[in-house]
């Protein structure tokens, strides 16, 4: 391990906005803070927002910025990344950010049903091969995770570079009936980007320096809890 990489993982110990589980604590198995962010963790009763794949926090900082009224929380596996959101957080005295370091599939593990209101996917892996498609973040089996913890009414936000997760994501809802909220194949070719979607991780730099639209849509999952898989069938020219 680079010193620079047990450097930050050392200063990561350091942040009150991290939360780094053991195996232990998250595999199967109800967290100490499961049901209690609101209480014990951000010491008050404000929405709380995920960005699930965090990387290195941008856009939950940059959230926590724009809305002081709500609590964000970044969650990734990669502790070197997430080290810089965490610091600049730190730093700022953000009181409304938080960083869980975990993997997304243990999620289950860390919300009580209604504890969280939105959740924002930040140009995850589109995991393109055909046998790594349940992988995908918005696939049936994680929006079923989601449905455990996401309140009624609440939104789930996709932005991506990937023509194909974005095709696949609104097949899933399709299939699903599920409420689409919003759609646009191109925020900034067609001026739909505000502030808010603006927002640039160093992901959707490198995208847009190589001249590829950035994709985003919301939706909702209906109160549902199981989703089906839809019958997929991508333009071979999606990437």
């Amino acid at each position: 391990m680079g010193k620079d990489k047990l450097r930050r993982f050392q200063e990561n110990l350091t942040f009150a906005c991290m939360v780094q589980p053991s195996f232990e604590e998250a595999f199967r198995r109800d967290y100490a803070l499961k049901g209690k962010w609101h209480a014990e963790f951000f010491r008050n009763d404000r929405p709380i927002v995920l960005e699930l794949g965090c990387g290195r926090g941008e856009y939950t900082v940059a959230q926590a910025q724009m809305f002081p009224e709500k609590n964000f929380i970044g969650i990734d596996i990669k502790g070197a990344r997430m080290w810089r959101g965490a610091k600049t957080a730190t730093e700022e005295g953000l009181a409304n950010v938080g960083f869980l370091r975990t993997r997304i599939e243990f999620i289950s593990s860390f919300f009580v049903p209604g504890e969280v209101s939105e959740i924002w996917i930040t140009f995850p892996d589109p995991q393109l091969h055909k046998s790594r498609v349940k992988k995908r973040l918005t696939a049936p089996g994680f929006l079923a995770m989601y449905a455990g913890f996401l309140a009624s009414g609440g939104s789930i936000h996709l932005k991506t570079d990937s023509q194909h997760l974005h095709e696949y994501t609104k097949a899933v809802i399709a299939c699903n009936n599920l409420p689409l909220h919003e759609s646009c194949a191109d925020i900034y070719g067609t001026g739909y980007a505000s502030p808010l979607l603006s927002i640039k991780t160093a992901y959707e730099m490198r995208f847009l320096e190589e001249g590829l639209p950035i994709t985003y849509l919301r939706f909702g999952l209906r109160d549902c809890l199981s989703f089906e898989a839809p019958d997929f069938a991508p333009d071979d020219n999606l990437a």
